[in-house]
């Protein structure tokens, strides 16, 4: 066991736990200010409610030695997940403090599908949705791409810290159920302005900073991975946020604060799957697709296919997710990561083929199996708030609560 390679993990099960309230804050700004108490609401309550599902049933259909497609139940209430190392995963560091790191991944995942239907779910519905989907949505998917024997894993597929895992699930459920919910009052209306952008901006700052943890501590390991890891994670957010921003100005007539943020963010979901694979300079080009292809995905799904994702869940992580998924294929280098492969740039156009299929069978699976979790729940608890309750707004009507006393 390595006491540095220990530290470093500790120390970026942290960083990724911020994230979770963070991404509260983020989406507590964009919304309505009669909902922002419920939108934080979701962030904060799924990081309680995930890490007791992740002890209970959630890390072993994920990790533990099973089929290819799902885990087993040996680790069951972490039976067996101990202060050793665990040659599989966790070769220099306790196998508890791997499974407390990939817990803060699964909190993340479904915090982040809250904001496709934000000031619109019950909470309820929110809560059972949350429960089946990181049970037979995240679980399976982790097991295919990071454990042992899953078949993508198996397969070739790339995925460093959450390209596929986390954040084309998370898109692709999110645009799954803001067409299933419907839109919100006042949809396309101008009435639905975010409120206060100083909390989206320091949402994407500490996104921003928790996301060396998410991305660099994937290496599991303070070695020079792990710094790559962390610089190209800064690069590619950089230029996602200046390119995003300029395609705005050059659109819309002004330097967005909205699209600096936003274009960070998704500099740093593209990033994701591709951090411990490529090089810096790969990583400005990858951040510049992310500003860009979000931008317009933003465009197209408000104006011309009219879903209301509300906070713009599938067009930042799903598109990002699969623009950085497919750029793995691309840009992938074994100079970067020997245990990794060479993508098409670098001679393996095969790299790419296996980055589609990942990138298709997680879409579809997800899509598919999201749809059935919230038809259940609809039938079971229903899905959306009485328009008087959304009218008023979730937090004094869900939460009996105000954010603002003035």
């Amino acid at each position: 066991m390595d006491t540095g390679d220990t530290a470093w993990v500790l120390a970026s099960t942290a960083l990724v736990m911020l994230m979770t309230p963070a991404l509260g804050f983020f989406y507590g700004g964009l919304v309505q200010r009669k909902n922002v108490l419920s939108t934080i609401m979701h962030s904060f309550f799924i990081l309680a409610l995930i890490s007791v599902q992740w002890v209970l049933w959630g890390y072993t259909l994920a990790f533990a030695p099973g089929s290819s497609w799902i885990g087993g139940l040996d680790w069951l209430g972490l039976r067996g997940v101990g202060m050793e190392p665990f040659a599989d995963y966790s070769a220099t560091i306790p196998h508890e403090a791997f499974m407390a790191f990939q817990m803060m991944f699964a909190v993340i995942t479904p915090a982040l599908i809250t904001g496709a239907f934000a000031e619109r779910k019950r909470f309820k519905a929110m809560v059972l949705f949350t429960l089946l989907w990181a049970t037979f949505v995240y679980a399976p998917v982790a097991h295919w791409v990071w454990a042992v024997g899953g078949w993508l894993r198996t397969y070739g597929a790339l995925d460093f810290a959450g390209g596929t895992v986390v954040h084309i699930t998370a898109g692709v459920a999110a645009l799954v159920a803001a067409s299933m919910l419907g839109k919100r009052i006042g949809f396309g209306q101008g009435s639905l302005e975010p409120h206060n952008l100083t909390y989206t901006v320091l949402g994407a700052g500490l996104l921003w900073f928790g996301w060396f943890g998410f991305n660099a501590g994937s290496a599991l390991g303070a070695n020079g991975l792990a710094v790559n890891a962390l610089v190209v994670t800064n690069t590619a957010a950089a230029m996602g946020a200046l390119a995003w921003m300029t395609a705005s100005w050059i659109r819309h007539g002004h330097p967005s604060v909205l699209g600096l943020a936003a274009g960070a963010v998704a500099g740093l979901v593209a990033i994701t799957p591709a951090s411990g694979y490529v090089n810096v300079t790969s990583s400005i080009l990858i951040g510049l697709g992310a500003g860009v292809f979000c931008f317009f995905a933003v465009d197209i799904l408000k104006r011309n296919v009219g879903v209301d994702d509300a906070l713009d869940v599938f067009a930042v992580h799903g598109v990002g997710g699969i623009w950085g998924a497919l750029a793995t294929g691309l840009f992938a280098t074994t100079s970067i990561n020997p245990a990794g492969f060479d993508g098409l740039f670098y001679g393996n156009p095969g790299q790419l083929l296996k980055q589609t299929v990942a990138v298709g069978a997680v879409a579809a699976f997800t899509a598919v199996v999201t749809w059935v979790i919230l038809k259940f729940v609809d039938i079971t608890v229903g899905l959306r708030v009485p328009e008087q309750e959304e009218v008023l707004g979730l937090d004094t009507t869900t939460h009996g609560e105000v954010a603002y006393q003035l």
